[in-house]
């Protein structure tokens, strides 16, 4: 209970505002409510006028005077709570320095505050002053329990890393680390923390040797593989610590799912293929992992591996227990549908894709059926009435009337429609001129058109409107290499594409065939040969099949190009390369 005098002041409050006095609802809730109930509670007289002076203040606008009485309140009766309430009001009020200048008066008068500690630690993150942090972060780890030190050191980074300070507030932290990196217990999540303080100040090579410490434990590091999975795309060596982690027994599922994503990212489809087997073998009755697997063997030109797998997922979801009903459930139960079809087109069992398709009654969802149907009339040598059947699809918003258009693109330029492609993406782009993705798709048709000015023209204003639109590099580079034109400068382009794209293995095909057209044969081999791994594309096994051919190699070129046969029979790429190779073949 409240003592006397506590009461008094709560029901003189409650008369004020009852008055209209304190009418405004989006002010704080009243300052008496920092004072502790109970006999032990300090109020006097000084301290009720005091605490009514900061309710009135606050609630007449001017917070930082009610600061002010608050912490002459708090230094008096040595109250925590008065103190806490004191920096609440100078950060709702923004007023960053005066919470900070309140925190510092509240551990003056209470040393052994943990609450003056974390709120300290935490302003000084969110000032950027690193720097003053040293000290408050020192002594509230050295004053937490275990548990509750794991919680701060991992939440360290979070606090400190930003902006120009970066490097400044990493540092802070390495230092801050130091006395836990040498005790087993701690050792591990201080590293990580260390390393991931490194990673957002943008230093990645000492963020990978702290995560590859930090690995160095039995079994490896969760913590450490879950960093390492964000310093892959950049630092390759990265990889070595989540591969580690995943062959312990204890390898966490979300873990390998994560490091499945960070493969498909990377265009790395035939690894993420193996992981997710080994995924659906640990948890055979989770639906997840089989629905993607089916992307990904799809993806892949798997059609019988795809069916297998969303086939499982379709039933597993429909098992009791699993959330049929919800809403983001049923889409992706759509999508197995979607991916079901388009298996069946891919094995040209037409019949098999459309009963698929005729199962999905969403109508949301119908721009995407359509663009299958229409897909299975273009194999069907039926383009026309592929393209009547998209442009038939409601338009009455810009966003539909986009997607429209590029689903009216695409039946044509599967149709081989290159020039009636290229008429319908000029359209679009009247009314969007500056559409990065539309953009792109027009220059890919003035490609196909031999309109190479055009083509570079486009790209280059991609290049210029997204500077990290890797695709648009790599294709003029790839259409510069292709031709044996500016062999130097389609380089330096792929060069580039491959910086914002590490690993990915078109735009390391791409690499390999400037390097093979610049007379690098070797150099050409030993990068095709690391795309094809990651990514057992035909086109990718056309180059690769040339390259061993001129190489003389030519009992693996042959089995090369049967692979990509067998993948993609109507591969263009393919059929020109063993024909202009292999004459009469």
């Amino acid at each position: 209970m409240l003592d006397s005098a506590v009461r008094a002041l709560v029901l003189a409050l409650s008369a004020l505002a009852a008055a209209g006095a304190l009418a405004d609802e989006r002010r704080s809730a009243p300052v008496a409510a920092a004072v502790s109930a109970g006999p032990s509670s300090s109020m006097d007289a000084l301290m009720f006028y005091q605490l009514l002076i900061a309710e009135m203040e606050l609630r007449n606008g001017r917070p930082l005077v009610a600061v002010d009485v608050l912490l002459d309140a708090a230094r008096r009766s040595r109250n925590d709570e008065l103190f806490e309430r004191a920096v609440e009001i100078a950060l709702q009020a923004r007023a960053g320095d005066q919470a900070l200048a309140a925190v510092r008066a509240w551990r003056s008068t209470s040393p052994e505050s943990l609450p003056a500690l974390r709120y300290q630690v935490q302003i000084l993150g969110a000032l950027g002053r690193s720097a003053d942090a040293a000290e408050p972060v020192a002594t509230w780890l050295a004053r937490a329990t275990p548990s509750e030190r794991a919680s701060i050191l991992a939440s360290l980074p979070r606090f400190f890393v930003r902006g120009s300070e970066g490097r400044a507030a990493a540092q802070m932290i390495e230092q801050a680390v130091q006395p836990y990196v040498a005790a087993p217990a701690s050792r591990e999540v201080a590293l990580v923390a260390a390393g991931r303080a490194w990673l957002l100040a943008g230093d990645d090579d000492k963020a990978l040797a702290r995560a590859q410490d930090a690995a160095r434990t039995a079994g490896g590091s969760l913590g450490a593989a879950l960093l390492a999975l964000e310093l892959m795309p950049r630092r390759p060596a990265a990889e070595a610590i989540v591969q580690a982690r995943l062959q312990a027994p204890e390898a966490e599922p979300a873990l390998r799912l994560a490091y499945v994503r960070a493969l498909t990212q990377q265009q790395r489809l035939g690894e993420a293929a193996g992981q997710l087997q080994l995924a659906t073998q640990q948890q055979p009755q989770v639906p997840g992992p089989w629905l993607t697997l089916g992307a990904v063997e799809l993806e892949l030109r798997h059609p019988q591996q795809a069916e297998a797998a969303l086939s499982r997922y379709l039933e597993l979801s429909a098992q009791p227990g699993n959330p049929a009903g919800d809403d983001e459930d049923a889409d992706r139960r759509v999508q197995a549908q979607l991916m079901l079809a388009q298996a069946a087109e891919m094995r040209g069992d037409f019949a098999a894709a459309e009963a698929r398709l005729a199962q999905v009654t969403d109508r949301e969802r119908m721009m995407e059926v359509q663009a299958r149907r229409a897909s299975l009339l273009v194999r069907q040598g039926q383009w026309q009435q592929a393209r009547e059947l998209v442009r038939a699809l409601p338009a009455q918003t810009p966003v539909q009337r986009r997607a429209r258009s590029v689903a009216e693109a695409q039946v044509l330029r599967d149709a081989k429609q290159w020039a009636l492609a290229h008429a319908v993406l000029g359209a679009e782009l009247e009314q969007l001129p500056n559409d990065v993705e539309l953009l792109y798709e027009q220059a890919m048709m003035a490609e196909k058109l031999d309109r190479l000015d055009e083509m570079e023209r486009l790209l280059r204003r991609v290049m210029m409107l997204k500077p990290d639109h890797q695709h648009a590099y790599n294709a003029l580079g790839y259409s510069l290499a292709d031709r044996g034109l500016r062999l130097g400068e389609a380089r330096e382009l792929i060069v580039k594409a491959l910086s914002l794209a590490p690993g990915d293995p078109f735009i390391t095909d791409s690499l390999a065939w400037v390097e093979f057209r610049l007379g690098r044969h070797g150099e050409a081999l030993r990068l095709l040969r690391q795309a094809y791994a990651a990514r057992p594309d035909t086109e990718i096994a056309a180059h690769l099949g040339e390259v061993l051919w001129v190489m003389g190699q030519l009992d693996e070129a042959r089995r090369i190009w049967a692979e990509g046969r067998q993948r993609d029979p109507d591969n263009e790429v393919l059929r020109e390369t063993v024909r202009r190779l292999q004459p009469g073949s």
